[in-house]
């Protein structure tokens, strides 16, 4: 086993309004949150004990959401690494205040407690939950959220000066109610094999800036490219010892700018027609006011049947009424609408609530059969 030398801990820490001298000042608080602590304080203070042995890496579990959910190992070097990249990409230095709405147990937010180890950061915790600024009564410099968190904070957004929002696409609807907000938002892209976040884009870009906005520019030393499938090649030697080949199918514009197109798993081929569901979702999602996503079914005619599942409790009115709508939209090419729509009361979800796409389509169907 490869050991590490405990981390050196940015004088201007302070976790909670507890400052942090050293490893061993913050292992005496590590232990009262595992004591003490609500569980997801018991998380922070089993990632801190983990943070704080000899080993040179840590176990992360991945979230799931494109794939079985696995345990890769990741290492501290290259997790300090991804946080002073972050710090010099947001212009976020010494003394900020943050605040940890995230769960410890994922990558996401990990990083967001190395961050503010590394760069000297005033960081508070609170509940994961979706709606996690509802007890918060003082304004932060920076924050990390998924997309329902932010969803759920609208009204209080003013108390967040810089936000990241990860773990999922932000979606069209939650864009369009961003238009005018102050706070800075940014939609990253990244994975637990990157070390969270390798590219943002501006979700609110003010006016000057809007050319670029649906561009996701790389932070400091990373290079892209793409394979023959034109699915993203990511080289980042400070975050990882391997090239990085994804399964995300994207337009590359420069070696540090791209434009998501979608997951090349999830690619359709409808009638020799390939389609992406990602892409039709977009076009959809000032549409339909409930949580929905693109699939597919086998057909014998058309290979691969495309077809719409929503999150509501079943009703053959509002059905109907949606596909009528469906098929006079005119952002729709005619290959892109679906040639079926269904709707189910609850998705499934992993535990960091991304929806589980092949088996929530499973329960469909055999709620069909």
């Amino acid at each position: 086993m490869s050991t590490f030398p405990i981390p050196e801990i940015h004088e201007k820490f302070i976790i909670n309004n507890k400052e942090v001298i050293d490893a061993e000042s913050l292992k005496l608080i590590a232990l009262g949150f595992i004591t003490e602590g609500e569980v997801y304080e018991q998380e922070v203070g089993h990632f801190f004990i983990d943070w704080l042995n000899e080993k040179d890496h840590i176990v992360v579990q991945t979230s799931g959401s494109t794939g079985k959910p696995k345990e890769i190992r990741v290492y501290k070097q290259h997790m300090i690494n991804s946080a002073k990249a972050t710090g010099r990409f947001f212009k976020i230095e010494e003394g900020t205040t943050a605040l940890l709405c995230l769960s410890a147990n994922y990558i996401a937010g990990k990083m967001m407690l190395i961050r503010a180890m590394v760069l000297g950061w005033k960081i508070d915790l609170v509940p994961p939950k979706t709606n996690p600024l509802d007890t918060v009564y003082k304004q932060y410099d920076f924050c990390a959220m998924i997309p329902l968190q932010l969803d759920n904070s609208l009204n209080r957004l003013h108390l967040i000066k810089k936000l990241i929002v990860g773990g999922g696409p932000v979606s069209e609807n939650l864009k369009h109610l961003m238009k005018g907000v102050k706070t800075k938002i940014f939609e990253t892209y990244g994975m637990t094999e990157t070390v969270s976040h390798i590219a943002a884009r501006r979700v609110n870009p003010k006016k000057k800036d809007k050319k670029d906005s649906g561009l996701f520019k790389a932070l400091p030393n990373i290079t892209l490219g793409i394979d023959d499938r034109n699915c993203l090649v990511i080289k980042a030697p400070k975050l990882t010892n391997k090239t990085i080949v994804t399964n995300d199918v994207v337009e590359l514009k420069t070696y540090k700018k791209f434009v998501w197109k979608g997951r090349y798993d999830n690619v359709i081929n409808s009638g020799a027609i390939k389609l992406h569901p990602e892409e039709i979702e977009t076009k959809l999602q000032l549409l339909i006011g409930h949580r929905f996503f693109v699939t597919s079914v086998p057909d014998p005619s058309l290979g691969d049947k495309l077809i719409l599942i929503v999150e509501r409790d079943d009703n053959d009115i509002a059905k109907l009424a949606l596909q009528d709508e469906l098929n006079t939209l005119n952002t729709l090419d005619k290959y892109e609408i679906p040639k079926a729509i269904y709707f189910l009361s609850q998705f499934i979800e992993t535990d960091n609530g991304k929806v589980q796409r092949t088996k929530t389509l499973d329960l469909v169907l055999s709620m069909l059969s």
